[in-house]
């Protein structure tokens, strides 16, 4: 990597990728932005059906609100990009932890424009708000994903993204339980509009990314800046892996919220059990929880600690779980969900450690699991989809650092790239509710299944188009 210096190392010249060093403290505390923002964004599968029913939406209308959020991940992104062509990388000139702040700070604003919306009972409206707070959580991408990677050595960089998305999920695992709760039962009236319910939550949480702000303004992190090279042109966008990864982190992004977005209706359906609303949302813990537990097992089996420690630890996480599921939701759902947590042990070790092989193999497994959701009922169908998220768990790390390996100074211009790309989100969503009103919603888990199916491409081929055998050496 080029030259990068640090506020908190001024006369350092080289990159923690260089020199090797390794910042815990400031890890430990990017952890907590990681958690923030895994929490608020599954709350949007806990809106779609909440609007749905306050506004009489179709699934497509609803799922609108993916297209809004993840819509502004796109916009923002190419906005990023397109500054970094005409007068350089801005995240170079300003620092990661300045990119951080200023992305906590519009995702405040957007989360308190909710407010007014739910004052005004405007579906458009939320929709502005959702799109605001989108492009917060774009510049907090662009800034935090890369800025873990150089946080220490890059032959590790996949286990530290592994480790920070487990506290992303642990986010995204409360999330919907709290989410549901808060929604559709704490903050509903019988005599209000229902989208009423949504006001105070999304307050507080414009005072939370406030508070989150002011505090990293007096954290003590490195804040890794380059002056010495400001890379203008395609950059990033020359080198084939990087820019066949942007359409991996298109599909997986969109895959994965396209299957949340839909669990909570999915599950509401005769086939599925007609579960009420309050109680789907539950169910959503194990699909977001699955990919927490699959990110600590990525992040011990992607680390550098001894292979016996290593393989211990991989074991372990999966063990601990079934037993948590035991101890909260019953025996019944512990065996049930204990099945793809079986599998997803055999994949870790079959994939040998490989970021790539991993993608390849997971999405082959994605597939089954949806082809099973969609040709079975009952409790067949539904702990498949719930198992989806088990295996979703260390894509978006493992694309994500194969995409920028061994860029040097574009690794931030290639993560406002990749970024750009969660605009599969926006774009998927939709595109799967568009398929459940014209069949039905169990037939419309075909859309996601499509999008893992490229994402195997790129862990077979895709992530070394165009680079020498010695430049994949490393992801092996």
């Amino acid at each position: 990597m080029a030259s990068i210096s640090s506020s908190a190392t001024p006369q350092a010249s080289s990159s923690t990728a260089t020199n090797g060093q390794t910042y815990r403290g400031p890890f430990a505390i990017m952890t907590i932005l990681f958690f923030m923002w895994g929490f608020m964004t599954v709350w949007n599968d806990v809106l779609i059906p909440r609007f749905k029913e306050a506004f009489t939406l179709s699934y497509f209308q609803a799922m609108l609100v993916q297209f809004a959020f993840f819509g502004a991940y796109g916009v923002g992104s190419l906005i990023y990009y397109v500054v970094s062509l005409v007068s350089g990388d801005p995240i170079n000139r300003i620092g990661y932890k300045n990119g951080v702040i200023l992305g906590l700070f519009i995702a405040a604003f957007g989360s308190a424009l909710f407010y007014p919306a739910a004052v005004m009972n405007s579906y458009p409206f939320f929709l502005v708000a959702l799109f605001v707070v989108g492009l917060g959580f774009a510049m907090l991408q662009i800034a935090a994903n890369p800025y873990v990677t150089i946080l220490g050595p890059e032959r590790t960089a996949s286990s530290r993204l592994n480790l920070s998305q487990a506290f992303n999920s642990f986010g995204t695992t409360i999330g919907p339980i709290i989410g549901g709760w808060l929604i559709f039962t704490f903050f509903t009236s019988k005599t209000a509009h229902g989208a009423e319910s949504v006001k105070i939550p999304y307050l507080c949480f414009a005072a939370v990314f406030v508070l989150l702000a002011v505090f990293f303004m007096f954290a003590h992190l490195p804040a890794f800046t380059n002056t010495e090279q400001l890379t203008r042109g395609l950059g990033a966008l020359k080198h084939p892996h990087t820019a066949l990864g942007m359409l991996a982190i298109f599909m997986y992004v969109g895959g994965e919220v396209a299957v949340g977005s839909a669990i909570i209706n999915f599950l509401g359906t005769k086939k599925l059990g007609g579960l009420a609303h309050e109680a789907a949302a539950g169910y959503l813990a194990y699909y977001w929880g699955g990919l927490m537990i699959g990110r600590f097992m990525g992040a011990f089996a992607l680390s550098e600690m001894k292979s016996s420690t290593k393989h211990t630890l991989v074991v372990l996480v999966p063990i601990v779980a079934f037993v948590t599921i035991c101890a909260t939701g019953g025996l019944s759902n512990a065996l049930h969900y204990g099945l793809p947590l079986a599998v997803l042990l055999v994949a870790f070790f079959l994939g040998e450690a490989s970021a790539h092989r991993m993608l390849a193999l997971f999405s082959g497994v994605i597939i089954a699991l949806l082809l099973t959701g969609i040709f079975t009922s009952g409790e067949i169908a539904k702990w498949s989809v719930l198992g989806v998220g088990l295996f979703c768990s260390v894509m978006w790390s493992n694309i994500f650092s194969l995409a920028i390996e061994g860029l040097g100074p574009l690794k931030s211009q290639a993560s406002s790239l990749l970024v750009m790309a969660i605009l599969g989100g926006a774009i998927l969503p939709p595109a799967q509710g568009w398929v459940a009103d014209k069949f039905d919603i169990q037939t419309s888990f075909v859309v996601p299944m499509l999008a893992f199916a490229y994402i195997a491409f790129y862990g077979l081929y895709g992530y070394r188009a165009g680079r020498h055998l010695d430049q994949t050496a490393t992801s092996k």
